[in-house]
This record gives C-alpha cells, structure tokens and sequence, in this order.
C-alpha cells in the first residue's frame, strides 16, 4: 500500500534532490501586481532552489499580507530586490552569469522543452495583462514559451512560472544516472 512520506523522510528526499542539483537558477518578476500571483511566485521559487529574485517595474513585494498569506514565508529562503528598473536587473543578472530567458509569447520563441535550460538561467515572467515589456524582451537573451492545445491565450503567470521552473529543473536533472 501507499502511503504519504512522513516530514523527516520529505526532507531526506529534498536533500538528495538539491544535492543533485548544479545549476543556479534565479528570476526576474517583471510588474506582476497580483498579490496572490506573487505569492505563488515565491513559493514555487523556493521549491525549486531560486538563488535570487529581482522584483521589477510596479511588482508586488511578498510582504503584502495578501501575498505572504499564499507564499507561507518562503520569502525568507529566496533573496530579493524590490523596485529594480527592470533594464538593471537584467543588468545584474548577466552580470552574475545568468542567461536571461523570458517566458513570453512572441513571434521568435522557442517551445520551452526545446529551449537549452540546463546551464545558470534567469527566468522572467510579466504581468498579468500585457506580459513582459518591450524593453525587457528587447533586453532578454532569448525568449521561450510554454506550448498549449487547448483554447485559452495564456496561463496564469504564477502558473506559467512554476511550469518554466520545474522545466529548468527537470532539464538539468533528466541527465542524473538513474538510481
């Protein structure tokens, strides 16, 4: 029979997974304004080992009550900047060695699964009504999207987030001998 792990062995099996785990990966979260999206946002990013966020342009920081509320302090295990011109977190980003990718529909993005993520990424993601902006993706050094079958335009950005992070992930943990 199944059964749930127990926290201590949750924890052993989180060990093994970062232990396993090489890449850095951080984020710049570009006027997302939905306190809950932030949230979300972080707690994603915390699951998935993000070093750094840059929250930029008028983005919601994880202090709001709202945001906290869903994010259950995981902005305490993630690092973050709050109210960076977006052109200087990209900035910053390269700087520290990331490829800047952003996660956007655009006429030149790749399918996400197609896109190189195993090696030090920066993801971004946009706001809730009009994605990243025109200077971002002028700025970014790629941009990718998450392909879809149904008839909706667009996920939600905490969503399409978690998506790019576990993607970013599981590229880079697909080349692990099995065990």
């Amino acid at each position: 029979m199944r059964k749930q792990l127990r926290p201590t062995d949750v924890k052993r099996l989180n060990r093994t997974w970062r232990r396993s785990t090489g890449n850095r990966l951080s984020m710049i979260v570009e006027s997302v304004t939905g306190p809950f999206n932030v949230g979300s946002i972080f707690r994603s990013a915390a699951a998935f080992g993000v070093d750094q966020i840059w929250l930029a342009g008028n983005a919601t920081p994880p202090t709001n009550p709202k945001a906290a509320k869903v994010a259950l302090g995981t902005d305490r295990l993630v690092a973050w900047k709050e109210a960076v011109p977006v052109l200087d977190a990209v900035r910053e980003a390269r700087d520290d060695g990331y490829t800047v990718i952003a996660i956007e529909l655009t006429g030149e993005a790749q399918p996400l699964h197609r896109t190189n993520l195993d090696r030090d990424v920066c993801l971004v993601v946009g706001s809730e009504d009009h994605g990243c902006s025109p200077a971002l993706l002028e700025a970014a050094d790629l941009a990718a999207y998450i392909p879809q079958v149904g008839r909706v335009g667009s996920f939600n950005v905490g969503v399409a987030a978690a998506i790019a992070l576990s993607e970013t992930r599981r590229q880079e943990w697909s080349k692990l001998p099995e065990s």
